[in-house]
């Protein structure tokens, strides 16, 4: 594992030291891995989000849809 040390001004420090106690991490790089965690996770998601919408339109779900899907899904597997 790498190891990387920041500086934070005395009220993110303190912000950090409360988050730890407050929700029981073993210590404030365990928080901010957490968090680093989550950011990543948010960009993965805003990225599919993005190309979803970037890839073209849509076609309207109805049950049939979702009948057709099970036939073929049958289809498939009967094979």
């Amino acid at each position: 594992m790498a190891t990387m040390n920041i500086s934070l001004p005395d009220d993110l420090k303190a912000f950090v030291d409360a988050q730890v106690a407050e929700h029981a991490y073993g210590s404030s790089s365990e928080y901010l891995r957490e968090l680093i965690r989550k950011q990543r996770d948010i960009e993965k998601l805003r990225g599919m989000l993005l190309e979803g919408a970037n890839s073209g339109p849509g076609e309207l779900v109805t049950g049939d849809t979702f009948l057709r899907m099970r036939e073929q899904l049958r289809a498939r597997y009967a094979k």
